[in-house]
């Protein structure tokens, strides 16, 4: 069983920053693309950055210049460093990860998510 964990949320004033990491364990030789989502309440979840195993990223526009996605295969760990945070910004993060599980079939995982507040 593949599992992500989330660690990192809380509560920052508006223009701070904050940093999260996800953690994948379980039975893993290699990860795909890995990524954040995040929900506000009342919406739907919204890409927010994927990262590809090789490191080519894609950010949304509403947080480009000021959250930057890294990767650390070696520890299958995904972060996000996030600077500059709005009150727009607050959601529940969640982390996203692609890894095969026989050759050519990729299977999702979901991370249970981490509360990102952000206060004006």
């Amino acid at each position: 069983q593949v599992q992500l964990v989330e660690s990192g949320g809380g509560l920052v004033q508006a223009g701070g920053s904050l940093r999260l990491s996800c953690a994948a364990s379980g039975s893993i030789s290699v990860i795909n693309d890995m990524g954040w989502y995040r929900q506000a309440p009342g919406k739907q979840r919204e890409l927010v950055v994927l990262i590809t195993r090789g490191g080519t990223t894609n950010y949304a526009d509403s947080v480009k210049g000021r959250f930057t996605i890294s990767r650390d295969n070696a520890l299958n760990t995904v972060y996000l460093q996030m600077n500059s945070l709005k009150p727009e910004d607050t959601a529940v993060y969640y982390c996203n990860a692609y890894i095969p599980i026989r050759p050519g079939i990729l299977n999702e995982y979901w991370g249970q998510g981490t509360q990102v507040t952000v206060s004006s």
